[in-house]
């Protein structure tokens, strides 16, 4: 970035200070400006109209959380874009994911927003932040009316990632569902009380270099890099489920002297609250995967678990502690791995006691075959991998639908949804009838963890009255996420979901010029 209008942030703090010292009256806009239009070089020649200096900081690459494959262009390149044009003196890359803090630094006299931002309103309420900030130091917001043009929707429209079909879908239901409605459900899932229920499991990523074929034996010899440990198993789910909901609370089985309970503790989030329970005679599950760096590729994998059921007297204990607790939550998730916890006296007490349940059951290594839905006599909501549904049918003649509606027949479940990979999701309501949306996930780093994130997010969305086409559509966004995410490294964050969202949502709609005038909010 060797163009002179270009500064960091503190430089300019000093640049405008002398500014001020002269007099001059500060301007000051703020966005992404992933794609540079003719709405932008209007909207900076209407700005500079307000005062002397016009500044723009632009929001960095690691903030822009648009979905996979934005920005289009890195931050240094929007950034030189934007010192290209005359009007604009000088230019930042942002520190922070909104311009509160920016306004604080730089002290502007006014700070502009274009007109769709006129009721200091969006999606996941930073412009209104911003315009307290700006009032907050002396200043004023203004907004510049002229033609409006999205660069997320040009993207979206002329640049998309993604095949025919997907964008034909994205359209015809961004025209039935705006943004707004979408995100409504998820926006009422933060007052509700939520427990999510199951065994927590330590995932470990040893990661190690290949070097060859070993002299003696015909093994692969690897060097070793080093260790990654992530909460997975509910604790990863309850970590999903904090960020929409305000208050989670985690009923979970650690090993005998509650094995790894610092580490629990330290990973899960603040408005977590853990309930232990102990398993004798076991260590907390840990699952470690063997990982080829260089290709993020795994080699093998080492469970240390023992999967045996609770003895009667643990099991009664869990059942008490569950029967006492459950009245007190509006959700009940279910995460069933299949390693011992859920006994069908727990099963049972879930299934009477809870409100609202959702489940799912868990194929893997350990129990192929044997941890099956059907273990479950009632659910509010179901969420499973294909796989899981095939083996739940014991056929392999059905088609999609038939499989799904054999698992809401066999629970009196009115709401199923199918994970289907690459194809997408399908989603069985009752009495509408079946809804499809496509996937979205263009960059697979790990599926691991990925089914946790889609039930957790989807049935807080369920238990709130989403439409029935909302859900697959919500499901297949969070996936899209969580397959980027290496094992449960991170959680599915609200805000990075909102503008996920609302950025796919978005068409291209050219809005009617309208004379150039401004309008001033104190």
């Amino acid at each position: 970035m060797a163009n002179a209008k270009i500064h960091s942030l503190d430089e300019l703090v000093a640049i405008l200070d002398q500014h001020r010292v002269s007099g001059h009256r500060i301007v000051h806009c703020h966005g992404v400006f992933d794609l540079l239009h003719i709405g932008h070089i209007r909207h900076f020649e209407q700005a500079k109209k307000l005062g002397d200096v016009l500044v723009v900081t632009l929001t960095p690459d690691r903030f822009v959380n648009k979905g996979a494959g934005r920005p289009a262009f890195t931050e240094a390149l929007r950034a030189e874009f934007l010192a290209s044009l005359s009007t604009i003196d000088y230019v930042a890359i942002n520190r922070w994911p909104t311009a509160v803090d920016t306004i604080h630094l730089l002290r502007p006299n006014v700070f502009v927003k274009g007109s769709e931002f006129s009721n200091l309103q969006d999606t996941i309420g930073h412009v209104s932040q911003e315009g307290e900030a700006i009032r907050n130091i002396g200043g004023e917001v203004a907004f510049t009316e002229d033609i409006v043009y999205s660069s997320s929707a040009l993207i979206n429209q002329y640049m998309s990632q993604y095949p025919d079909h997907v964008r034909e879908f994205v359209t015809e239901f961004a025209a039935r569902y705006p943004a707004d409605d979408v995100l409504a459900p998820l926006r009422a899932a933060e007052n509700l009380r939520v427990l999510v229920v199951g065994e927590t499991i330590i995932d470990e990523y040893e990661y190690c270099e290949a070097i060859g074929k070993s002299g003696k034996e015909p093994v692969l010899a690897t060097r070793y890099l080093g260790i990654d440990r992530f909460g997975g198993g509910v604790i990863a789910c309850a970590n999903h489920a904090a960020s929409f909901a305000n208050q989670v609370d985690v009923f979970t089985m650690l090993g005998e002297g509650l094995d790894q309970e610092e580490f629990v503790r330290g990973v899960l989030k603040s408005n977590v609250t853990p309930i232990f329970v102990e398993k004798k005679h076991s260590p907390t599950i840990v699952k470690k995967r063997f990982v080829e760096k260089y290709l993020s590729q795994k080699m093998f994998e080492v469970y240390r678990m023992n999967d045996e059921a609770l003895d009667e007297r643990a099991d009664t204990d869990l059942c008490d502690r569950l029967r006492a607790i459950l009245p007190q939550y509006d959700v009940v998730i279910v995460a069933d791995y299949g390693h011992g916890m859920l006994t069908r006296g727990a099963i049972h007490t879930l299934c009477q006691h809870s409100k609202f349940l959702a489940v799912n059951t868990q194929s893997n290594a350990g129990n192929h075959g044997f941890n099956m839905i059907s273990k479950y006599p009632r659910a509010d909501y179901v969420c499973l991998a294909q796989r899981e549904v095939a083996l739940e049918t014991r056929t392999l003649h059905l088609t999609p639908d038939e499989m799904v509606r054999h698992v809401s027949d066999r629970l009196n479940c009115p709401k199923v949804m199918m994970t289907r990979g690459s194809v997408g999701t399908l989603f069985h309501t009752a009495p509408s009838g079946f809804h499809r949306a496509p996937a979205f996930a263009s960059k697979v780093v790990d599926r691991v963890g990925a089914g946790d994130a889609v039930l957790c997010v989807t049935a807080l969305a369920v238990a709130c009255g989403a439409p029935a086409e909302v859900v697959p559509f919500v499901g297949n966004v969070v996936g899209a996420e969580a397959v980027t995410i290496l094992g449960n490294q991170r959680s599915i964050e609200r805000i990075p979901l909102y503008r996920h969202i609302e950025c796919l949502l978005k068409v291209h709609k050219a809005e009617k010029p309208e004379p150039t005038r401004y309008k001033i909010a104190g």
